[in-house]
Parts: structure tokens; sequence; C-alpha cells
């Protein structure tokens, strides 16, 4: 497999630096507030790479962190007058259910900052050792010239970065591209102990903090969106490089940017799309379908004509599977010509070439959508034959579940399993009046096509 490093601007073979695993870092969202259709991106094309990997052989840790503490976060919380604690665990449960219902695995670990300020003041400690940062009044400062490569993945010069670089009000740093590591408490904010007082973390260091925990020193794929390569990529650069002495990543993965209409997505220009409120309109696989249909670097355009489409491809998909499920049923005793055999295997041969290239989502849906066709010419013909329809079965299935589609598709028996053990879990959590928790169960069975009705005899549940 080749893949895109955005280090490197080049196509490279993706090779383990542990045969056989995969460590991967994906940044994950700071919860203060519902996701947008902008983070839906990565974390359904990360979770691509992940299932492809897993599918070609590989066992992968995938890391994800949730960002539990920063200024946006407790600005809302003085906003809404609540504990931060209370803020984060409400928007990580949203958030649970949102990538649930995309159809998203829970990482490996979801490490949360706040559970890792030991970690963090470790590294900070080394680096202040080092002579790489500097303590001002409680802050604690990376001093960016101190690193000869900065600016190695943005491909910016240090004086280009410098000339838009400048220090706000607050800021004692010695100079304008340094940034924070550590930052002073402030009245009212939340704080933990350190050997330069009381404060909280910067943003950067959480990151390099979490991977090096439950990774290692040096990762196999840092991932995110293009948002990130600068400040915030690059800053973890420079200070786990410095703080490790080894390269931090072996290869970068970025995604591109969603426009909405053509335009750039902004609450100011009233174009700003949560997952929750596209999901209502159009369900949550759609949105899936669209996050993947682009090669992952290109630009996607969010629009309503375009969720449209997503949806008629999916019906497109789910028809022949279920075409499929009912040949299984009444089809006739028969193998599995060699013919239809070297035709299904080439579109699965073609599927992985397609991903083999810088996971290219793109061509891999048009390979699966071959098969389709070829599936209903050969093997759901009038006299469909067991052995032909197992094995179009099984290979349509690799690549759907590859891609993270048709999850939606569940046995009844499955379904009313599942359907019931929510409704229970959310019954005990009413009892003992979680509510939050509650909802959270409610929003996942919502996502799931499952509409509840309390009534005095018990919970009511239909499909929607």
């Amino acid at each position: 497999m080749k893949i895109y490093n955005t280090l490197t601007r080049q196509k490279e073979d993706l090779i383990p630096l542990k045969a056989g695993e995969f460590g991967i870092y994906a940044c994950g969202p700071t919860v203060y507030n519902y996701i947008h259709i902008g983070n839906a991106r990565p974390i359904c094309v990360f979770d691509v790479l992940r299932r492809y990997l897993e599918y070609r052989g590989y066992k992968v840790n995938f890391v994800q962190n949730f960002t539990d503490i920063d200024d946006k976060i407790i600005n809302r919380s003085n906003e809404e007058g609540v504990d931060f604690k209370a803020l984060t665990e409400k928007y990580i449960a949203e958030y649970r259910t949102d990538a649930h219902g995309l159809g998203v695995r829970d990482a490996t670990v979801h490490p949360k900052a706040t559970e890792n300020i030991g970690e963090i003041i470790d590294i900070i400690s080394a680096l202040v050792e080092k002579g790489y940062a500097y303590e001002v009044q409680g802050d604690v400062y990376f001093s960016t010239k101190k690193f000869d490569e900065y600016g190695k993945l943005s491909h910016q010069p240090l004086e280009d970065l410098e000339d838009g670089a400048r220090i706000n009000i607050g800021e004692l740093k010695r100079d304008a591209v340094d940034f924070a590591l550590w930052k002073a408490a402030k009245p009212g904010e939340p704080y933990w102990e350190s050997p330069w007082g009381k404060g909280r973390p910067g943003w950067h260091i959480e990151c390099s903090a979490m991977s090096r925990k439950y990774i290692g020193k040096t990762l196999d794929i840092h991932c995110g969106g293009q948002d990130l390569i600068f400040p915030h990529h690059e800053n973890e650069i420079a200070q786990s490089e410095c703080c490790n002495g080894v390269t931090f990543s072996r290869y970068w993965m970025h995604n591109g940017f969603i426009t909405v209409d053509g335009e750039k997505m902004a609450k100011s220009k009233g174009n700003f799309f949560t997952v929750r409120d596209v999901a209502e309109k159009f369900g949550y696989e759609p949105i899936r379908y669209l996050m993947i249909s682009c090669q992952y670097r290109s630009p996607i355009n969010y629009s309503y004509d375009s969720l449209e489409q997503c949806k008629a491809s999916l019906t497109r998909l789910y028809t022949c599977r279920d075409a499929l499920d009912f040949a299984a049923k009444n089809a006739a005793d028969g193998a599995l010509t060699d013919e239809i055999k070297t035709t299904i295997d080439k579109h699965v041969a073609d599927f992985c070439a397609a991903m083999d290239d810088d996971l290219n989502t793109a061509d891999a849906i048009a390979c699966l959508f071959e098969l389709v066709r070829d599936i209903n010419k050969d093997v759901l013909t009038d006299a469909p034959v067991k052995g032909a329809v197992a094995y179009a079965i099984e290979k349509f299935d690799e690549l759907t579940g590859v891609l993270g589609l048709l999850y939606n598709r569940k046995k009844e028996a499955d379904l009313d399993d599942e359907v019931n053990a929510l409704i229970e879990a959310r019954t005990e959590a009413r009892k003992n009046k979680n509510w939050a928790e509650a909802d959270r169960i409610r929003d996942r069975l919502k996502a799931m096509g499952i509409i509840l009705e309390d009534t005095p005899q018990g919970v009511k549940w239909k499909k929607a």
C-alpha cells in the first residue's frame, strides 16, 4: 500500500515499524459542542483506513483523544453555569452517539487530556531541562527557534511563520512564534498542581503525551484534517522530537476540507451544520457515504443534492444485498463455477488496488458497484445456485465491511436483542435519575431508526 505523506509531499510505501502492526494516532474532538459535518470526515476516513489495514491482516492500535480542557470548554461551561467535567462528559456521550450513528468503531483507546496530566507534566519538565522550553510567571512556552526543523511538516520556513505570528494580550512568551505548553491558572479556572504552580496544559502538548503513552515515542501514522497541519501538528513534532530524540511519526495523513454549496462552512454564513441536525433529516449512513465518496485528500462539497445521491447509491447496495439473502433461501443446489469466481475475484482485486493507492475510496466504491452489476447479471439469475450466491455474499460483505457501509442491515432477531438491551439500559438510567445517559441511549436508538414511546405499561418501540 502507498499513502501520500504530508511530511515528504509524495506517495510512499506504507511499512509498519513493527512487522504486522500499526500504531495510529488520530486527533479527536474538543468536547464542548456537537460535532459538525467537517468533523465527520476525518473520523469516517480514518475509520476506513483502520478497517482496511485490519482486512489486510494487520493488527491496529488506533488511538483517538478527547480534548476535555481548553479555553472553549472553560468559556462554554461558564456560559452554561455548569462544571467543565459535566460539560465534557455530556459532549463525549453526544460524540459517541454521532460516531456510532456514522458506523465509526470506537478507538482502541480514547484517552482524555485531564486523565494524563502527569504524562503531560513529565514531557514539559524534560523540555525545560533540555533548554527547549522556559517558564514565565507560571506559563511555560516552547522556544520554537531552538528546533532547527520547525516548519518541516507545513513546508514553511521559520521566517515566513514569524511574519504572521503575534503575541496576544496576556501572553508572556519571548518570541511571537513560541507556543504554550502550560498555562498558569486564572481566577475561577480549573487547574492542576505542577512544578510551575497551578495551571493547565496547552492544546498541543496533550497529543504528544497521550500518543507516547498509548503507542510509543514513534508513531506509524498520525492523521487528522488539513487544518491541523499548522500549528497543531507542527508543534507536536517540535515538542515530541526535542523531548524524545527520535522521529515522532513516520507518516502523516491529512484529509481535505468540506465546503457547503461551494463555500467554506462558517456560522457567520449560516451554512454551519451539525452531524446530528443532518442525520435527523437524512440519516447517518448517507453522511458516511458522502465522506468517503471522494479520495480523502480531495475537497468535498456538501449539499442536500449530494446527500440525496448518496441515499440513492446506498439503496442500490441494500437492494443487491437483500436480493442475495432472498436467493440464498431459494437457490438450487449447485457449485460455484470458475467463471463466476474469476469475475468476482477480479472486482475484489481491483477494489484492493484502489485502496492500496493512497486509500482511494472513490475508485474502491466504483469497483463495488461493478461487483453489484455482475452479481445482478451472473449470480441473481432466474435459477441461482447456492455456491455462487454464498461466494457473492462473502465478498460483497467483505468490501462493504471495509468501507463501513450497510451497517444498518441486521437480522431481525439481532435487532430485537440489541434494542431490548438498550431499552433496559435506558430504563435503569432513568431509575437512577441519570438523565444524560438515558437521553444518549434514546438518541442512539433514534440513529438506528428506532422510535421509543414511554407508556404506563412500559416502553414500546417501532421502526421509524
